[in-house]
C-alpha cells in the first residue's frame, strides 16, 4: 500500500451521523473480485440528491472526507474502504468509527482520524461555506489543520502509524520475514508416510 505521511487536499463534508457501510458502497456491487472498480458506486443511493456534496464540482478531487459519528457502522465488508480509497481519499476524518470499518481501511493505508465532535463540527462548517477549501492531515505530527489555520491533534496506535508512514500492510509484514519463513521450511521435521519411487 502507499505510505500516508502528509495529505493537504480538498475536503468534503459529508454532514450525516450512523454512516452504514451499505450506504457507502449498496450490496448490488459487491461482485468484483478485485478490489478496484467500487469508487464510481461510492454512496451510490445518495448521488443525485439536492446539494449531496460529492456531485458537486467544487469538491471535485476531494482527498479527505469528514463525516460524523459512528461512520462505517454496519456490516464488516471490505469493499467499503476499498470504495473510498478507489475515490481517491485518503483519509477519513469523524467523532468515531466502526471498530471493523477502522481497522480494515488501516490495513489498505486509508487513515481514520477520530476528533472531538465539536472540531469535527467546526471542519464541516468551513467545508460547507467555503466549497473546495483545503485542509492538511498529517500522521507524522498527529494533527488536522482546518482549512482557517486551526490546528487539532489526533492520536493513533503507534503500531498502526508505524505501518502507515511506511507503506507496511498485512503482505509487507509476513514477506519481511521471509528469511525465517523459508528456515522454517526448510528445515520443519515432516511426518507421515514416505513415498518411494518405483522404476
Amino acid at each position: 500500500m502507499d505510505a500516508f505521511t502528509t495529505v493537504t487536499g480538498i475536503g468534503i463534508p459529508l454532514d450525516r451521523s450512523d454512516v452504514d457501510t451499505d450506504q457507502i458502497i449498496p450490496k448490488q456491487f459487491l461482485k468484483r473480485i478485485e478490489r478496484t472498480g467500487f469508487g464510481e458506486f461510492l454512496f451510490f443511493d445518495w448521488r443525485g440528491e439536492p446539494d449531496f456534496p460529492l456531485d458537486k464540482p467544487e469538491y471535485k478531487g476531494a482527498q479527505i472526507l469528514v463525516a460524523e459519528r459512528n461512520f462505517g457502522c454496519g456490516s464488516s465488508r471490505e469493499h467499503a474502504p476499498w470504495a473510498l480509497e478507489d475515490f481517491g481519499f485518503r483519509a477519513v476524518i469523524a467523532p468515531s468509527f466502526a471498530d471493523i470499518f477502522r481497522s480494515n481501511c488501516t490495513k489498505i493505508g486509508l487513515l481514520p482520524v477520530v476528533l472531538p465532535a465539536e472540531q469535527v463540527r467546526a471542519i464541516i462548517d468551513q467545508l460547507t461555506a467555503a466549497p473546495g477549501a483545503k485542509l492538511t492531515v498529517d500522521l507524522q505530527s498527529l494533527t488536522v489543520t482546518a482549512p482557517d489555520g486551526q490546528s487539532f491533534p489526533f492520536t493513533i496506535e503507534d503500531e498502526i502509524r508505524e505501518n502507515l508512514l511506511n507503506g507496511w500492510d498485512d503482505i509487507s509484514l509476513t514477506l519481511a520475514h521471509d528469511g525465517e519463513i523459508a528456515a522454517y521450511e526448510r528445515d520443519r521435521e515432516r511426518s507421515g508416510p514416505v513415498t518411494t519411487q518405483f522404476a
